[in-house]
């Protein structure tokens, strides 16, 4: 299976097949509703999936900076083509794109981690350093999908096998003593544990999210009910604008934009879904 994974080798044209294909299955997951509010619709949102497809290029290369410019092309053309593909079946239409920006922030920090991440194929204590990270992000992904299946099973197992199962592979492959091994699954398993524990807010967002009918603010003041565990802000975007959220809690909370002595009526929506996603939604009242 190793072998099948990691031969050594990945061309320019794979690599180029293997990003469409992603954006494909990625839009399709995102598009049709038999995936939603599933682990398979996580992969549009979250990184477990694309952390794997990430190492699978980098262990595949024969050089750091080949790594480096092979992963950031992957992403480069990966991530904008899942908004494109989406664009003909979305009420929103191009304005998806107004989320593809967080996406290509990663995309830039792709080509030094690639770089970063290529020595893991030494196989020795700095493999498992550089691997560190990422073994944590991937147990306390685990931990936490695992901990919303035991409420709401079967939703996000596969999320939370498949994340375990990415730090049995990668410490299988990338590391060659068993003591490296051992302390590669105990260590971010009871880190991730340890942040589960201790982790007292009910949610914390921190995003931007479009209004409704996309009114074109130029002078807007947003006003709220009095509430400690949110703040709400406008963000420009194109000639419309955005509403930027940081919440520390679910519940509705309804808020007003005064624009030139126009006023809007809102409602946001911060609640958990049947996937074990925070879903942020602004209504218009």
């Amino acid at each position: 299976m190793l072998k099948k994974l990691f031969p050594g080798r990945i061309s320019w044209w794979e690599v180029i097949i293997f990003a469409v294909a992603t954006a494909l299955m990625t839009a399709a997951f995102l598009i049709s509703p038999i995936f939603e509010n599933t682990s398979f619709q996580r992969m549009g949102v979250y990184l477990e999936a694309w952390i794997f497809f990430a190492v699978l290029i980098m262990a595949n290369c024969q050089k750091p900076l080949e790594s480096a410019l092979k992963t950031f092309v992957f992403f480069l053309i990966s991530q904008p083509l899942i908004y494109l593909f989406q664009v003909p079946f979305s009420a929103m239409g191009w304005g998806l794109f107004g989320y593809y920006r967080t996406w290509f922030i990663w995309t830039l920090f792709t080509f030094p981690m690639a770089f970063v991440g290529w020595y893991i194929t030494k196989k020795n204590w700095l493999s498992l350093l550089i691997l560190s990270p990422v073994l944590v992000f991937l147990a306390y992904t685990a931990l936490d999908a695992a901990r919303f299946t035991a409420s709401h099973f079967p939703r996000l197992l596969v999320t939370a096998l498949f994340c375990l199962g990415q730090i049995v592979l990668y410490l299988w492959a990338f590391t060659s003593k068993p003591l490296q091994k051992l302390l590669g699954l105990a260590a971010p398993l009871a880190l991730a544990a340890a942040v589960l524990l201790l982790r007292t807010a009910a949610v914390e967002v921190d995003c931007a999210v479009f209004f409704p009918d996309y009114p074109a603010f130029s002078s807007a003041a947003v006003v709220t009910e009095d509430n400690d565990d949110l703040t709400l802000s406008l963000e420009p975007y194109d000639d419309s604008a955005m509403l930027r959220v940081h919440a520390t809690a679910y519940g509705d909370t309804d808020f007003t934009v005064t624009d030139g002595g126009v006023t809007y009526a809102y409602t946001l929506q911060i609640s958990e879904d049947n996937g074990g996603s925070v879903t942020v939604d602004v209504i218009k009242r």
